[in-house]
């Protein structure tokens, strides 16, 4: 399992009777070649002991969120940073109850929360919990998220009784884990290109023509495309949401300068056109700012189209080119029509009349439009636009391979 080697793991402990098993994951671990720091919750104590899993890992144990020496070092920042991967094993119904609703009580949560790795959670708990609709409605809204879960088994259990709710095995979740770094490892060869947020078009020196776009679904594209191991460039309007690590991020303001950025950053393997360009520019800029007694006569032209610049010029064009339609009514017919006009390989295409998942909202709800007719098209129902981004990644990965 070479993938594993080097790898920086943040295993984290919960309380369970399954806890024990989190010993022999640790030396699985580090007989790969991974580094491994843990993080025990208070309940996961009364079954493990600190000093077992230091002498396993040759590393400090953290276990306390309140601690004056680990907070000096912001713990809950630096441990997320850190790690390449988020394991969550075993992870209890109150650690996924907790995580459902974003509680941060802990040090452990704390760390969940702030991280921007992937997180997978192994369940363990007694069949009827593992049952219970509140369980299953959290792992459901924690899925939405972009968590990632392993297991459980069904088998005999530590109460007696016999039923799915079982912690996957050690080397089963092993297994797991060296595929999803192997899959990274692979992706590594591609390119991902995407646009993000509005642009502003100058009337004068202080006015400018924009649009409502907050940039959320396109910087979500990148996080997840960089995750998956692309070379990943986000080329983004005016916003200020933050971005993760390993995407080389190029700020522009104009549509002008959002061409000429992606003309220089091409060839790709993917672009995906999720930027609202302003469709009009004013076609004389003042170059003094217009005063209020001034009668205001603005002629506007058309401004450039980058997907359609882009997917019809073929020394640019690559391999996978999407584009995103903003709607408000005739979602479909607007959407096909788009992908022969534009002459794209899909369309991602969303309705932002509705205001829980338009501009500014963290959630989406899109339908893919395929060029191919072999695919059928297809809708990503409501969820977090992290997770959408994820799906739509997936899909690409797929494409391309």
């Amino acid at each position: 399992m070479k993938n594993l080697t080097g790898k920086k793991i943040l295993l984290i402990i919960c309380g369970g009777i399954s806890a024990y098993k989190s010993l022999e994951l640790i030396r699985l671990f580090k007989k790969q070649g991974s580094e491994i720091k843990t993080i025990l919750t208070k309940s996961a104590k009364e079954f493990v002991t600190p000093l077992s899993v230091a002498s396993l890992t040759q590393e400090k144990v953290y276990d306390d969120l309140f601690n004056a020496e680990n907070e000096a070092e912001m713990d809950h920042i630096s441990l997320s940073r850190w790690a390449d991967l988020i394991l969550v094993a075993p992870a209890t119904a109150n650690t996924i109850s907790k995580l459902s609703v974003g509680s941060s009580d802990d040090l452990a949560s704390t760390v969940i929360l702030a991280s921007d790795k992937d997180v997978f959670l192994v369940p363990a708990m007694n069949v009827r919990m593992w049952e219970h609709p509140s369980t299953r409605e959290n792992l459901n809204k924690l899925r939405s998220f972009g968590y990632r879960v392993i297991g459980p088994e069904i088998g005999d259990m530590a109460c007696g009784e016999f039923g799915e709710g079982k912690m996957t095995e050690p080397k089963s979740i092993i297994e797991e884990i060296n595929i999803y770094f192997n899959s990274v490892t692979n992706n590594n060869k591609f390119k991902a290109l995407i646009t993000a947020g509005p642009t502003n078009e100058y009337i004068d020196p202080v006015r400018f023509i924009t649009n409502k776009s907050s940039g959320k679904q396109g910087y979500a594209l990148a996080n997840a495309f960089a995750k998956k191991g692309f070379q990943t460039t986000l080329i983004s309007g005016p916003t200020n949401l933050p971005i993760g690590e390993n995407i080389n991020l190029i700020k522009v303001e104009t549509a002008q300068e959002m061409l000429q950025a992606t003309k220089k950053n091409l060839p790709a393997d993917v672009a995906i056109f999720s930027a609202a360009v302003a469709d009009f520019k004013v076609k004389e800029i003042k170059s003094e700012k217009i005063k209020k007694n001034e009668n205001l006569n603005l002629e506007l032209e058309k401004n450039i189209d980058i997907l359609n610049y882009v997917s019809k010029h073929n020394s640019l064009r690559p391999k996978l080119v999407i584009g995103f339609a903003a709607e408000t009514n005739e979602i479909e017919t607007n959407a096909k029509k788009k992908l022969v006009e534009k002459n794209c390989d899909w369309v991602v295409a969303n309705d932002v009349s509705n205001k829980s998942i338009g501009f500014d909202s963290d959630f989406n709800e899109v339908s893919i439009f395929y060029k191919d007719d072999e695919i059928k098209d297809e809708k990503l129902s409501l969820k977090q636009k992290s997770a959408i981004s994820e799906e739509i990644v997936n899909r690409v990965i797929q494409q391309l391979n």
